[in-house]
């Protein structure tokens, strides 16, 4: 094998995985999917004993909603919609990483004024990080299409 086919090969695989995306059904998984983990967030109180297990399934079906509502195709795909959905990714990570920088310490803060004093500086949770960006993604693609 030589290098150019081998860069072809490689060039090719990476294009197939940046072109993934799930047909346009899962859009609708995604909101039923999101539907059942606020159900779930409802029901966990019916249940104490079992709130932390129902909490973290609950948690999980709210991620993969969202994921599936991010990774749906439309029904019009062009390069247009495609550029839109790669500019949303990248605002999304930059306000993510952002968010993840500034809000312990807005958090510690702010919990300092109202507790006066002796609240612990906590980190992120992955949920609440996950979470965030996949909402800011899905906004702003959304915002980014309305208006091209």
């Amino acid at each position: 094998m030589n290098k150019k086919s081998f860069v072809d090969c490689e060039r090719h695989r990476i294009q197939k995985i940046l072109d993934f995306r799930l047909p346009t059904s899962f859009k609708w998984l995604g909101v039923v999917l999101l539907v059942l983990a606020f159900v779930l967030f409802f029901v966990r109180k019916q249940f104490p004993e079992y709130a932390e297990m129902i909490r973290s399934i609950g948690r999980t079906i709210f991620i993969i909603g969202l994921l599936c509502i991010s990774l749906a195709r439309d029904k019009e795909e062009d390069e247009m919609t495609i550029a839109l959905r790669a500019q949303s990714y990248a605002i999304a990570f930059i306000v993510g990483v952002v968010y993840a920088i500034v809000m312990p310490y807005i958090e510690f803060g702010v919990s300092n004024l109202v507790h006066n004093g002796g609240e612990a500086y906590k980190q992120l949770g992955d949920f609440q990080l996950l979470s965030f960006m996949f909402l800011i993604q899905i906004a702003f693609y959304q915002t980014l299409k309305r208006y091209r």
